[in-house]
């Protein structure tokens, strides 16, 4: 594979190949590792790839070269940094997930993607007062630690994260593009953290954030983090796709207890009962919050239903996935990583 040895980055055909490559109908995290790995490199896989699309019944056709080049030309226009899965930059945690993003929009400090210790806060957006200033009281804790607070710029406990952390560090995962600002009150806050920290993102420059979106976006949060606190969660919250990421990539999950009367409070009091540890100050996640070591071996995905892998690439049957932590029952969120 070829790298520029300056700064421990892809050649620019290679990284335009991985581009193409991960842009293509029907290529997610998963199988763009697994065609990286089979390979070796980003533009030999893409030289291959036309013959894998003929073998589905639906084909399917390759993303352009022009395209790919205008998403890296409008992220340079927005200051932004593009760093690919492989490169010196890209953070070693979520390095180490399975369905790591092959690469990520960056705009802001970059001394945040792979700090020395992170901390996930994620929680209801309809959150209420004493919820929010608990936020506030944990995030900032975490900011006079050197602990970098990581979340995903909702309205409520996110935004209350963000807030309380920012002269310490903070990270925005967004699921929309990085020029599309999402909430739209959080505008202000937005360009304080890519002053001042560091806002994230998958998806190309333009995207507006869909429902789809969320969960590709808490899957970054969890997986930049140490460890995820849950503070308020329904129980159909997204906040719980965030904390069952986190246990599938071996993360520790933290959550605050709260009344059975307030609906807020039924995610987090579950996930305590299943084993998540209780909350109530800051001192009780630094007793327990282990820092993920650069050289933590990647988790693989396991899932109960075939999946482009196995549908396009029946030869790399040879590929074991670890077992992840069994945390429910339902339909794997990693279905539409295929």
């Amino acid at each position: 594979m070829n790298k520029t040895e300056t700064f421990g980055e892809f050649s620019h055909s290679e990284r335009l190949a991985r581009l193409r490559l991960i842009r293509t109908d029907g290529i997610g995290p998963i199988l763009f590792r697994n065609l990286i790995e089979r390979y070796g490199s980003g533009t030999a896989a893409l030289d291959a790839l036309p013959s894998l699309l003929a073998k589905r019944k639906r084909g399917g056709s390759v993303a352009t070269k022009d395209a790919c080049e205008r998403e890296l030309e409008a992220a340079h226009r927005l200051g932004a940094r593009t760093i690919f899965h492989g490169e010196a930059l890209y953070p070693y945690r979520l390095a180490a997930t399975g369905d790591a993003p092959p690469l990520l929009h960056t705009l802001g400090s970059h001394d945040l993607i792979s700090p020395p210790a992170s901390l996930g806060i994620v929680g209801a957006r309809n959150a209420s007062i004493n919820g929010q200033k608990l936020t506030r009281m944990i995030a900032g804790a975490m900011a006079d630690a050197a602990v970098t607070v990581i979340s995903g710029l909702a309205r409520g406990i996110d935004t209350a994260a963000h807030a309380a952390s920012l002269e310490g560090g903070t990270v925005a995962c967004v699921a929309g593009g990085l020029d599309v600002i999402y909430p739209r009150e959080n505008t202000e806050l937005f360009h304080k953290i890519a002053e001042r920290g560091l806002v994230v993102s998958e998806m190309p420059p333009g995207t507006q954030p869909q429902a789809r979106h969320f969960p590709r976006r808490n899957r970054i949060i969890s997986g930049l983090s140490d460890g995820v606190l849950v503070v308020e969660a329904a129980e159909r919250s997204g906040s719980l796709i965030t904390a069952r990421f986190a246990l599938e990539q071996g993360r520790d999950v933290f959550a605050i207890p709260g009344s059975p009367l307030d609906a807020r409070a039924r995610g987090c009091n579950k996930l305590i009962k299943d084993g998540a540890s209780l909350v109530q100050d800051a001192e009780d996640i630094f007793a327990e919050l282990t820092p993920i070591k650069p050289d933590t071996p990647v988790i693989r995905i396991r899932t109960t239903t075939p999946t482009a892998e196995t549908l396009l690439l029946p030869t790399m049957a040879h590929l074991k996935p670890v077992a992840t932590s069994s945390t429910s029952s339902a339909t794997p969120l990693y279905m539409w990583m295929r």
